[in-house]
């Protein structure tokens, strides 16, 4: 990585690498068994050596090089998740804000329901566009989520949707949309506003002001 511009998951978040707060909250959590990392091939040695031994990370199956695209990166992780695993999560490195109860929870609600993503309301008054630039129509917030990670499924329709997805050629924003397009219903689980995604400099400024605030 020497020369290289680092990526977002390895600046530092108090002083430690923000995918390290990521990983150190699935490492404590009891219901997670194994944990597969996706980064850039070139990343692999020095995220071994940087993140998993230093730290100690014990749940670390495997780091697998990611893809071109978010979906190709777990996809690449998906085949090296264990035959027998039941529950699978998916979660952006980047969300070093996620709490044990909200990975539980996940859990639980994917076990009855198959598929479920973790959101918070939205606030903002939110437009849609015509093709001209102009609103077309205001929609109805009560009824508008914004969708986070962790996303959790049931291994097999994971998989499938997987499968299903690549069969046609169909890139999603997101895992749930792959699952969404096979007709299967996803619920919605109440995230936090603190498990903010840090993709910005002004992310990291905020994600400073909170783990200064949670001590």
């Amino acid at each position: 990585m020497k020369g290289e511009k680092i990526s977002k998951q390895y600046l530092p978040l108090g002083g430690e690498p923000i995918l390290v707060h990521t990983l150190l909250v699935f490492e404590a959590c009891p219901s997670v068994e194994e944990i597969i990392l996706a980064v850039r091939k070139e990343e692999i040695d020095y995220c071994q050596l940087a993140v998993v031994k230093k730290f100690g990370l014990r749940k670390i199956k495997e780091i697998v090089a990611g893809g071109e695209r978010r979906q190709d990166s777990v996809h690449n992780a998906l085949k090296k998740v264990s035959k027998d695993c039941q529950i699978i999560l998916v979660h952006d490195s980047v969300r070093p804000f996620i709490t044990g109860e909200i990975i539980r929870r996940t859990i639980e609600g994917a076990k009855v329901h198959k598929a479920v993503v973790t959101a918070i309301p939205v606030s903002d008054t939110i437009k849609e566009e015509d093709e001209r630039g102009f609103v077309k129509k205001t929609l109805d917030r009560d009824r508008l989520w914004s969708v986070q990670t962790p996303q959790g499924f049931e291994s097999a329709l994971l998989r499938e949707a997987y499968s299903r997805a690549y069969g046609d050629n169909f890139y999603g924003t997101d895992d749930a949309c792959l699952v969404e397009r096979m007709g299967h219903p996803v619920k919605v689980i109440e995230g936090s506003h603190e498990n903010i995604k840090i993709t910005t400099p002004e992310d990291l400024i905020i994600a400073e002001a909170l783990l200064r605030e949670r001590g």
